[in-house]
């Protein structure tokens, strides 16, 4: 399990320390998205607009765009059932989702929650604030966010959502999802 600490800033950018189990850094600037592993010496781009990372869209939810252009459908997600009894569920599809419809597994409805990508995002009533969020693909692939300690409208300088490469450091133009499989480390 990774750990650290998330930063929004608005409008799109976002900024992901990790802590562990090794440290590396997410970065949304507005127009890329950059993934560094310090103990790799390489940072990897690719344009926010194309990075397959699914932390990307989350920095697009803190910023002016509308929930309505990121999701085809939202609503309150009666099956998944919060992990705390005061906080709500809700269901997003994301638009460009992926459904099973062709060639994959034929028990799964493409109408129903199962036979496509999802994302749940689990609030708290009375706040509002995001606690976690839930997603899955077709194939069953699941990742779990967890928010806690939010702090609103902290002092961030600007420079901050900006990647600043240290010396050494190669740039890599690529996807960001095989840069992560590379940097993750395999199970005994």
């Amino acid at each position: 399990m990774e750990a650290g600490k998330v930063y929004f800033e608005r409008p799109g950018k976002m900024r992901w320390d990790y802590e562990s189990p090794e440290k590396n850094v997410f970065l949304v600037d507005g127009k890329n998205a950059w993934f560094y592993v310090p103990a790799d010496h390489t940072v990897t781009r690719v344009p926010a607009k194309r990075s397959t990372d699914w932390r990307t869209p989350l920095s697009l939810l803190v910023g002016t765009m509308k929930v309505s252009r990121i999701c085809n459908k939202i609503g309150l997600a009666e099956p998944q059932a919060p992990e705390y009894s005061a906080d709500v569920m809700l269901y997003c599809e994301p638009r460009g989702a992926s459904n099973v419809r062709e060639g994959g597994d034929s028990s799964r409805k493409s109408d129903s929650p199962e036979g496509r990508d999802m994302v749940y995002l689990e609030v708290q009533e009375s706040s509002g604030e995001l606690v976690r969020v839930l997603l899955s693909d077709p194939g069953g692939v699941g990742i779990e966010f967890r928010f806690a300690n939010w702090q609103l409208h902290p002092q961030l300088d600007d420079s901050f959502f900006r990647f600043q490469v240290p010396p050494g450091v190669a740039i890599v133009n690529g996807d960001l999802g095989a840069a992560q499989k590379m940097a993750s480390p395999t199970p005994p």
